[in-house]
């Protein structure tokens, strides 16, 4: 079974490679010797090194307190979350699966080899207690793949203990500057060791500037392809709003292709979006009931205890436990299907051609305004539609393809924002803004619809009904609130940006 745990820690390097006196910081009482390890790893990716590019390494390393498999993904500068596997002869199933969506059907080799003499030191302070482990690794790296260069280093580590201020890694930089010591250019052994061991290319030329409208469309798109590659090992994880975060990155890049569709060819796109689509619902099927549950359970806690009558908490919960198997592990499976995967590819593959239509050559001035236009001319007419409505089924389903409409002119508004500035961005908060009043009503018309089917469950065990009906008419309220509020919402937000 697999570890995880925070790693935060800093490199530096010297001219001397020699550690400084340490015993001036702050807070450090005396500094203990733990001595030298030998430290021996072999370091693991892609022919074309994905995971590098990404800055997440995979290693098999012996030697130390830590042998064993070792998955490193970067949080923030400095900081990593370490998977750790027990030492074995191949990669454990699960870390290979928190690596999948970058390897797909591509194989793992080795591709670095990195022999470290680890001389390690804890500071610690007046009671024993551990702050940092600051190590001199003296490092020999060798290239197993794609070359056979060899590079030799000495550097200097400082990981901060488990539960201690990340200040403090600041009072020992500030005494490891005083001494001569910088921090290293590299953040990574592995980046340097790749760096220093590969053929030497042409530098490339600078980063072509975003001037066109296919340029921001197509760099929005790439950003949710980040997103869903970036958040897939998070899922597996059941990390918090894990789930959510890769839906939305689904739903912002479908709704991005079906507004541009002027500058991106729907022909492509069109049969992309439908996986997006399937993958959106497969990550709703537990999302959507946990949040409704969330909501009845607190409505529920709202009702005095003499008005409710049965088990309807109980109800609720058996209502929204899992489903055989566990979410987990559904969408585990989800994650590893060759649909998935293809899917990912099919992103891969646009965005390395994407199929470009004319207006994607034109200033993004023109041509980005005018598709978000199109978006919220299409929430206006439902709006008005839903309020001219009669209260009831009609304007439930106005409402909601609102709502649809408004997360689209939102998506397609946040794509614009690097090229046409603060009035698209005022948009994206309006939008936003009405949004969230429309989700508030469709959420009150799902709620409705599970209290009606949990009542009959209920009436059908011969128990009472009584306060799923208590229930079901303060949503009636939650949704009328929201239908008298929404003809002068809509009045504020019409005419309210530069942009529209």
């Amino acid at each position: 079974m697999a570890d995880t745990k925070r790693e935060i820690e800093r490199k530096y390097e010297s001219d001397d490679s020699g550690l400084p006196d340490l015993t001036g910081v702050a807070g450090v009482a005396s500094v203990v010797d733990k001595g030298v390890a030998h430290l021996d790893a072999i370091y693991y990716d892609t022919p074309d090194e994905r995971l590098a590019s990404a800055s997440i390494t995979l290693r098999r390393r012996t030697g130390g307190s830590d042998a064993g498999w070792h998955l490193k993904f970067p949080v923030a500068q400095g900081v990593r979350d370490e998977i750790q596997a027990p030492l074995s002869d191949d990669l454990p199933d699960e870390l290979a699966g928190l690596v999948r969506s970058r390897v797909r059907h591509g194989e793992l080799a080795p591709v670095v080899r990195l022999r470290s003499d680890r001389d390690v030191r804890d500071l610690v302070d007046a009671d024993g207690r551990l702050l940092a482990e600051v190590s001199v690794d003296a490092v020999h790296a060798q290239r197993l793949a794609g070359g056979d260069g060899v590079a030799q280093w000495t550097e200097i580590e400082v990981e901060l203990a488990d539960g201690v201020d990340p200040v403090f890694l600041d009072k020992v930089e500030k005494r490891l500057g005083k001494a001569g010591v910088r921090p290293s250019k590299s953040a990574s052994k592995l980046a340097r060791a790749l760096a220093e061991t590969a053929p030497k290319k042409l530098a490339p030329g600078p980063a072509a500037d975003r001037v066109t409208a296919g340029d921001h469309v197509l760099a929005y798109v790439r950003t949710q392809r980040d997103a869903i590659v970036e958040l897939d090992p998070a899922v597996r994880q059941d990390a918090e709003d894990s789930v959510h975060s890769m839906r939305v990155a689904t739903r912002r890049m479908r709704s991005t292709f079906k507004s541009f569709g002027k500058v991106l060819d729907r022909a492509v796109t069109d049969p992309i979006g439908d996986e997006l689509k399937w993958l959106a619902g497969e990550l709703g099927v537990d999302r959507d009931r946990e949040v409704l549950n969330e909501r009845l359970s607190a409505s529920l806690e709202q009702v005095p205890g003499a008005l409710v009558s049965g088990p309807v908490a109980e109800r609720l919960s058996h209502w929204a436990g899992d489903r055989p198997g566990g979410a987990s592990a559904r969408l585990v499976g989800i994650l590893d299907s060759d649909r998935y995967l293809a899917l990912l590819e099919a992103l891969d593959a646009l965005l390395a051609d994407p199929p470009l239509r004319k207006k994607a050559g034109k200033k993004p001035g023109k041509v980005l305004p005018k598709a978000v236009k199109k978006d919220f001319g299409k929430v206006s007419t439902l709006v008005e539609q839903a309020v001219e409505l009669e209260p009831g089924s009609d304007r439930d389903v106005a409402i909601h393809e609102a709502r649809k409409k408004t997360k689209r002119t939102r998506y397609a508004a946040e794509a614009a924002v690097p090229a046409l500035g603060k009035p698209a961005k005022d948009l994206v908060k309006t939008m936003k803004s009405l949004q969230n009043l429309l989700g508030e009503h469709q959420d009150s018309v799902m709620a409705r619809r599970t209290l009606r089917e949990l009542s009959a469950v209920a009436h059908a065990a011969g128990e009472s009904a009584f306060t799923y009906g208590l229930l079901y008419g303060r949503e009636e309220q939650r949704a009328a609130a929201v239908e008298a509020e929404l003809p002068g919402f809509w009045d504020g937000i019409k005419g309210g940006t530069d942009l529209l």
